[in-house]
């Protein structure tokens, strides 16, 4: 009888979350441009009991002929209790003089938050747009951890696609998100292509509209 309550509070436990959370608790993306890796996109799962943190680390770092060119970085911890986002800290750098802290927490059933745009006092469901999180998809607005700021989306199924990822192929689910532009960024939010091997994210990708290159960021641990 001890054995089965255990196994059954070790399943609960996992299913918690509405997000899939890997066994060693980390998954690791390969950031790539004209076929180069250029940075990487980490993320790692802290939990205790109902309470999870996810941090996510995005660091870039694109030279030409051993010159810094272009740099990136964001480093954000999202705090998740019973499946509800509760909290937000972050920190992200552009590479020209822009850098943002982000903060936001639940409170009074409202999120308050801050970032780019000041303070904000949101409604407390929604959530960061973290593409690890499917659920994303079925929001029309989400949270902008890089910024702070609110975005109005507007999501595509596509027809499921295989793709090839460690040398294996994987049949995925393919979406298309838009984003609406803030007055205060530097170009327009790009159209994002998001691959979904069930409800794991293996794969993502935009067209940069400074250079009209293609970045793509893909699973580099997954294993099918």
């Amino acid at each position: 009888m001890n054995k089965i309550t255990i196994l059954l509070f070790c399943f609960l436990t996992f299913e918690v979350f509405s997000f899939p959370i890997p066994k060693d608790n980390e998954v690791s993306f390969d950031i790539i441009r004209k076929n180069k890796t250029i940075g990487s996109v980490v993320t790692s799962f802290i939990q205790n009991d109902e309470t999870l943190n996810m941090r996510t680390i995005v660091d870039i770092n694109v030279k030409i002929l051993f010159f810094p060119a272009y740099k990136f970085f964001q480093d954000t911890t999202e705090t998740w209790v019973n499946d509800e986002f509760i909290e937000i800290n972050g920190y992200t750098d552009f590479e020209d003089e822009r850098e943002y802290y982000i903060n936001g927490i639940d409170k009074n059933n409202k999120f308050f938050a801050s970032g780019m745009d000041g303070e904000l006092v949101l409604d407390n469901k929604i959530l960061p747009l973290n593409y690890w999180n499917k659920k994303i998809l079925d929001e029309e607005e989400v949270f902008d951890t890089q910024k702070g700021i609110v975005r109005k989306i507007i999501v595509n199924k596509e027809k499921n696609e295989i793709i090839e990822i460690n040398d294996e192929k994987i049949e995925t689910e393919k979406y298309t998100l838009d984003a609406s532009k803030n007055p205060k960024d530097k170009g327009p939010f790009p159209t994002y292509t998001i691959w979904y091997k069930d409800n794991e994210l293996v794969k993502f990708e935009f067209i940069n509209w400074k250079d009209n290159k293609k970045i793509i960021t893909i699973r580099n641990d997954f294993i099918d």
